[in-house]
């Protein structure tokens, strides 16, 4: 299987080598069901160094009244794993990406953490094709429409509170966190569900309980919070 590299290079604006942009978009679950092909996440390793230099940059350079505890929060709510999602949605990614069936049967193509792996390992791949500053020209043109929502800065460094701060202003009651992990007990991977007035609004991955849980209510945060914009 082949990625339709036009179309989405002219969605990214920047032409990456076809090679780069086929290893980009090749999860591990395709490359382990396909004889062990290379995957994205020694890009991915690359793309999330290149995103933090160009947003801290971006972030001082244009903010020079704010101090560092602000810049950070400002930070990690640009860089965060929900945002990178809400990025991929926006130019349709999660149709390009390479899944293995497993993952294709399990919405693979909508989980946030694949996603944000994806706009990661897709800034390593312009990094590798066209160097620096056509990159960090990547990362600030996809990050563009995430600067226009004030309100993402403060619920990223906090988002089990602003959730329930939301949730009870909008009269849904306190969410709810179910948490299930899978692994060996070396390498346990935790998934939580937040529920919001009884629905499961998102779900949200990580190293530990505590990680999953504010990932999910990152996301949850996202959801209900859009329709109010």
């Amino acid at each position: 299987m082949t990625v339709d590299r036009a179309e989405l290079s002219l969605t990214l604006g920047v032409e990456i080598d076809a090679e780069l942009l086929q290893l980009a978009l090749t999860h591990r679950s395709y490359a382990y069901e396909n004889g062990g092909l290379a995957h994205n996440e020694r890009l991915e390793f690359l793309g999330d160094s290149i995103l933090g230099q160009a947003v801290t940059v971006m972030l001082y350079t244009e903010n020079p009244n704010l101090d560092e505890g602000e810049l950070a929060k400002r930070r990690a709510s640009l860089v965060s794993s929900v945002a990178l999602a809400e990025i991929a949605v926006g130019i349709d990614l999660g149709s390009h990406v390479l899944l293995g069936r497993g993952e294709e049967l399990t919405g693979g193509r909508q989980k946030a953490s694949i996603l944000a792996d994806a706009v990661e390992a897709l800034i390593g791949a312009a990094y590798l094709s066209v160097g620096p500053d056509a990159a960090t020209a990547l990362v600030l043109r996809l990050i563009d429409p995430l600067l226009n929502d004030p309100e993402r800065f403060g619920a990223a460094m906090d988002p089990k509170t602003s959730l329930q701060e939301l949730s009870t202003r909008v009269g849904k009651g306190l969410p709810q966190y179910v948490v299930t992990d899978s692994g060996p007990d070396h390498s346990k991977r935790f998934n939580a569900t937040v529920l919001v007035g009884g629905d499961a609004v998102a779900t949200g991955e990580g190293s530990s309980k505590k990680q999953a849980e504010m990932a999910a209510a990152l996301a949850a945060w996202a959801v209900l919070q859009r329709p109010r914009r």
